[in-house]
């Protein structure tokens, strides 16, 4: 046949690949359709056909559906009930141990067919047809069993099985059944276990996988690309698996960098999931801006595992359009359901102060819980605790004017390598000084090189760390400013650091660097321990109970120690000290209302859930126990306790306190966490599965939102400004596996090439029996 008549019939068959024209003209190229998770919905009654996905994608789609499994509500799930056929009836948990097909829609309250939605291909029809349990969902729960019997007999469900099998066993295509190499296996193994390795380093630091130019004759190829060939000329096996295997099957494309990717964060996504098991869980939701101004909520876990221990995990990012409550709503629900979790078990909500997040009325937090009363929301106290902090320190104006002083004097005594360099000398000289008279210790770890760092709006520990070294470091600050002052050429430099010379040794500049420092320390203490992964609700309220005393002993018997060491400090330093009797004309707005800024704040503490809570703190020998606050906790929980377990609760706590009162175990106890992994050990949780129950609903309700805010710290590693067209997709697989790195350690290769051939087809697939002796090689 010749070109020309070759060229005549591809131009008139139905390909959709375009052809050049004789004038050099091409037809527009269709954009590329991308699978991406969203693509797979949970709830099968709010799935579209199979059908109705782009041909490209659609073999993507089912593998996937076919990896998570069917949708099977866990134990404990509450089903609806319906009036039919004279009596109330419902979908029964117990089906799904006898079905393995068999997926429950919560949207449509209907059983449908994993297998038959997948893979079913219309025919002749039946009486207990596919076609049913495929779209539109069997919803009669009469005689459900015996219909569930016929459909599992039927032609066509067997068939779709049968072709659900064939899809996934890749080695029983034609061409694998050709495939006999098993010289070729050995080094594909090789070479797909050293990208393997290679992806694994890679995440674990955040370094980029990909370069600008990665062609041969690159001098530098991307990290992934460099390492492999770093991998190469360091063993002679690797060497030769890339040299003399298939060119193309290499295991380097940025799609096989990706599905390895994707692949151990399923695996890690995968454990999560398993340690959750039907749990009942919070969430703890924060949304920020990434580097390519995308707006990206991340979603936290907060659970309590099987040995007791209170556990929060990052379950994904989510890339949001719209930051309204009712999308963050939405984009919540589906990430809990693309996971196979229900709201029912959702106990928790933990979230800033955001007006779309904390709103009374429409805010997430109501919207989520008119879906499940039982998930309740608690305001982030570590949050509180920062607008405390700022209200407190803008509420007077001398204050205020002291922190719009702070900053200035950080930018002017640093505003140049030279000035942070005489900074350090200055600061040196001094401390030899001090030294040499014996004014100051020496020792490991003591008097070390530092320099002034800067506050930051969001965090005021930064201020108090500002604080400190202004203080450390006054001499040394004070002789740069006189030399920025004497070199100054331009008279806005050198009359601005004569006025800063002149506000830093004022009286009110140094009284309120003490009383500030003094003030933040206290603070500083219960923001750091409320930023704890494992800090429960009960022991925050105890911390907030005791920085509120300690404000108010301050504020009480303070003045006399603070003005000493204020007065010591001006005497050192040759301050004048005003005559403190003089009477002085009172300026300003009074502060009055500003003195009870944490009572405010922190209104919360005194509601009915929290105070029932406390009643569970085991300080003192769990002093503050008390039976009936603790079985109104269980009439709160009104899901998890039914009737029964109201009555058998009052004996229950007054057995398990007088237990615990005589048990050393429990001895100078102090944390409800540590009280729940003493009772797993002890087996103590099935002597009082009540008792446990209400630990546990105390124990998943969020304090902070501290692990959020690190999940995006993480992100701004990840994505950078090098980085910034990285895909949504690309960008949630990599955070999951650096922030869960724990867990991403503890896998082993065997099962991320499991999950990674499992994917999609493969040019090439390892036999089972080289994937479980797999020797790691050197």
């Amino acid at each position: 046949m010749s070109k020309r008549t070759l060229l005549t019939y591809f131009s008139s068959s139905s390909s959709s690949t375009p052809l050049e024209t004789n004038d050099n003209t091409r037809q527009p190229k269709m954009p590329r359709v991308e699978f991406r998770c969203s693509d797979i919905i949970s709830d099968p009654g709010l799935r579209k056909p199979i059908d109705d996905y782009p041909s490209e994608i659609r073999d993507q789609v089912k593998r996937a559906y076919v990896l998570r499994g069917p949708t099977q509500q866990a134990l404990g799930f509450t089903y609806p009930r319906q009036w039919q056929s004279g009596e109330w009836r419902s979908f029964q948990h117990h089906w799904f141990g006898k079905y393995d097909w068999l997926e429950y829609s919560e949207a449509k309250d209907a059983a449908f067919c994993f297998y038959c939605y997948l893979f079913f291909q219309p025919g002749k029809p039946e009486k207990i047809g596919s076609n049913v349990f495929a779209k539109i969902g069997y919803e009669q729960w009469k005689k459900a069993l015996e219909k569930f019997d016929k459909h599992a007999a039927s032609q066509s469900h067997c068939n779709s099985r049968s072709n659900c099998d064939d899809f996934m066993n890749q080695r029983t295509s034609v061409a694998r059944k050709f495939e006999k190499h098993t010289e070729e296996e050995s080094r594909y193994k090789i070479r797909l276990t050293s990208s393997i390795d290679v992806a694994r380093f890679l995440i674990m630091q955040a370094d980029a996988f990909r370069g600008h130019d990665e062609s041969s004759t690159s001098l530098n190829k991307g990290t992934y690309r460099e390492m492999i060939d770093w991998y190469k000329d360091k063993v002679e096996t690797v060497k030769d698996a890339y040299n003399n295997g298939y060119k193309n099957c290499q295991m380097l494309s940025p799609d096989i960098q990706k599905d390895i990717t994707k692949a151990c964060a399923e695996e890690v996504t995968a454990v999560i999931l398993d340690e959750i098991h039907g749990r009942k869980f919070s969430v703890l939701i924060d949304e920020s801006q990434d580097v390519s101004i995308k707006e990206q909520m991340a979603m936290i876990l907060r659970f309590v595992n099987d040995e007791g221990k209170v556990m929060e995990r990052f379950l994904g990012l989510k890339h949001i359009e719209k930051c309204t409550s009712v999308a963050l709503k939405e984009a919540l629900l589906s990430m809990i359901s693309s996971h196979k979790l229900s709201i029912s078990k959702l106990h928790g909500q933990g979230y800033d102060g955001a007006s779309n997040m904390r709103g009374e009325f429409n805010g997430v937090q109501k919207l989520i819980h008119d879906e499940n009363p039982y998930a309740f929301y608690v305001h982030c106290f570590a949050h509180q605790l920062q607008l405390v902090v700022v209200a407190v320190s803008t509420s007077t104006p001398a204050i205020a004017d002291f922190f719009n002083y702070v900053p200035l004097i950080v930018n002017t005594v640093g505003a140049s390598c030279m000035r942070k360099d005489v900074l350090l000398a200055k600061h040196h000289d001094k401390l030899l000084e001090k030294v040499e008279n014996c004014e100051i210790a020496t020792g490991r770890g003591l008097n070390q090189e530092s320099s002034l760092a800067r506050p930051g709006d969001t965090r005021w520990g930064s201020h108090l760390k500002t604080l400190l070294r202004i203080l450390v470091m006054w001499e040394a600050i004070l002789e740069v400013l006189e030399i920025v002052k004497k070199d100054s050429i331009k008279p806005t430099c050198n009359g601005g650091a004569f006025g800063l010379i002149g506000k830093m040794k004022t009286f009110d500049f140094v009284f309120i660097l003490h009383l500030m420092i003094e003030l933040l320390s206290i603070t500083d203490n219960l923001s750091r321990a409320l930023q704890r992964k494992d800090q429960d609700i009960v022991e925050a309220m105890h911390l907030i109970m005791g920085v509120k005393e300690r404000l108010q002993d301050t504020r009480d018997n303070g003045w006399e120690p603070l003005f000493k060491r204020v007065k010591s400090f001006y005497d050192k330093n040759q301050i004048k000290v005003p005559n403190m009797d003089k009477e002085v004309n009172a300026r300003g707005t009074s502060t009055r209302r500003r003195q009870k800024e944490m009572n405010h704040r922190f209104s919360e503490v005194s509601s009915e859930l929290l105070v029932c809570m406390a009643a569970l703190n085991p300080r003192n020998s769990f002093s503050s126990f008390d039976v009936d606050k603790l079985v109104r906790l269980a009439e709160i929980y009104a899901e998890d306790f039914d009737v029964g377990h109201i009555l058998l609760l009052p004996s229950e706590l007054k057995e398990f306190h007088v237990h615990v009162r005589n048990n050393k175990e429990f001895l100078g106890c102090t944390e409800l966490s540590k009280v729940a992994e003493i009772m797993v050990k002890t087996k103590m949780n099935t002597s009082y599965p009540l008792v446990y129950r209400l630990i546990e609903l105390t124990l998943i309700l969020p304090v902070a939102t501290a692990s959020v805010e690190r999940v995006f710290s993480a992100m701004s590693l990840i994505k950078t400004d090098l980085c910034n067209k990285m895909g949504d997709e690309w960008l949630n697989d990599l955070m999951i596996c650096y922030v869960e790195k724990e867990i991403f350690r503890s896998i082993t290769n065997e099962k991320i090439i499991q999950r990674f051939e499992a994917m999609k087809k493969r040019r090439m697939l390892l036999t089972q029996k080289n994937i479980v002796n797999f020797q790691r090689y050197t």
